[in-house]
């Protein structure tokens, strides 16, 4: 005799830590069972399948982000875009926004930090490797990007560890509590005033920084204000450090789970980006970002209402099926060009080539360098947060080349 098993109706709820440590089964029964989700706790609806989050990323006639990409009521608000600058922003306001800060953040400036990305890799990989033991996260993932970041804002050496925690905290949910806790808060404050006071040095003494790049952007006479400077620099701190951070850790966890996969980069140091772009894939930084109805929308025999808040879950679209084949495994090999870690439209990330080239000149200085490693089980820490994905501690021990 068998059993069926019995399911109750599927729960999503962002916040929940069990959905930290693995929110892809229930990705899964989203895109089958609800495609349309209501979360009436929580006040939104949530997208999971691929069409509805990539369709979602380009209609901005249908979809605003006038009040923030983040489900917590400390974020949700009009006056979202202080901290989130253009990403709360609809045309042609963010039109306008994304044109000037564009001037601080131009590919050529991107592309010339290259060399000076392999010079930072190297200051924190190099050290971490001697020791044969270390955590990958605190040690190597967690500095670079912010050290990428900071140098080119402009911010001093000395000041980046601090600004780096400052973010953690930001970004940081504890359990059972459904918002920015106060020490988010305050560190959010912190990191305001802080750039506040490097604009204004800046406004005396321009430097070869983007914040300086920022001051004198101009189209047509338009200029950024300061709030609005600070805003892009908020915004690039937390939303672009963390996620890279994430992704580094993230394609050495899998790695690590995945050894037939590993091996084919560590064979062919050619495969690093192959290694990044699935990990995009497979476990994104960005697991999900806020939208709001503009207008009443249909899909799949359930009707969203004006105003309400929908969630476009990012990570789901990426193991979605009917996209990519054998979804749930992590492959090198397949194509990942349908990927939408980085958005689409309009709100396509400015910052995806930078984060792209960070973790292509880290993965490939590890491999060129590192035979194998191995990583303790025991001492791995999650990260919790309900937009971010990824890893807080990642104790590894590797063998040198």
């Amino acid at each position: 005799m068998t059993t069926t098993e019995v399911r109750g109706p599927v729960t999503y709820n962002p916040y929940a830590y069990g959905m930290h440590e693995d929110p892809y089964p229930t990705y899964a029964r989203l895109r089958a069972e609800a495609p349309v989700y209501r979360s009436d706790e929580f006040d939104f609806w949530a997208l999971s399948r691929h069409e509805d989050v990539l369709s979602a990323f380009r209609n901005v006639d249908a979809y605003s982000n006038s009040y923030g990409v983040s489900l917590d009521p400390s974020a949700f608000s009009s006056e979202a875009y202080r901290t989130m600058s253009f990403l709360a922003l609809d045309p042609p306001k963010h039109t306008r926004m994304r044109s000037l800060a564009g001037k601080g953040f131009t590919p050529t400036k991107v592309n010339a930090m290259e060399d000076r990305i392999r010079e930072i890799t190297l200051e924190h990989l190099e050290p971490a490797l001697e020791r044969g033991t270390f955590d990958f996260i605190e040690d190597f993932a967690g500095k670079v990007p912010m050290d990428v970041i900071s140098e080119m804002m402009g911010v001093p050496v000395v000041d980046r560890a601090e600004l780096r925690r400052l973010a953690d905290l930001v970004l940081h949910r504890d359990d059972g509590v459904y918002d920015v806790p106060p020490e988010g808060m305050a560190a959010a404050l912190e990191l305001v005033v802080y750039y506040q006071s490097m604009v204004d040095e800046r406004r005396k003494s321009r430097t070869d920084d983007m914040t300086s790049a920022l001051l004198d952007a101009e189209i047509d006479g338009d200029r950024l204000t300061d709030e609005e400077i600070i805003a892009f620099l908020f915004l690039m701190v937390v939303a672009g450090n963390e996620t890279t951070t994430k992704l580094l850790g993230n394609a050495w966890y899998w790695g690590w789970r995945n050894p037939d996969e590993r091996a084919k980069p560590f064979a062919d140091p050619g495969r690093v980006a192959d290694w990044a772009e699935e990990t995009l894939r497979y476990d994104t930084s960005s697991q999900m970002l806020l939208r709001v109805a503009r207008r009443p929308i249909e899909l799949h025999g359930t009707t969203i209402a004006e105003g309400e808040r929908v969630l476009l879950l990012v990570g789901s679209a990426n193991r979605d099926e009917s996209v990519f084949a054998d979804a749930d495994r992590y492959d090198l090999d397949r194509d990942t060009t349908k990927l939408v870690s980085f958005g689409s439209g309009r709100h396509f990330c400015m910052g995806a080539p930078l984060a792209r080239m960070e973790a292509r000149i880290a993965l490939h200085e590890l491999v060129t360098r590192v035979a194998e490693y191995d990583i303790d089980a025991a001492g791995i820490e999650r990260v919790h947060s309900i937009n971010v994905r990824g890893l807080a501690a990642l104790p590894t021990t590797v063998v040198m080349r």
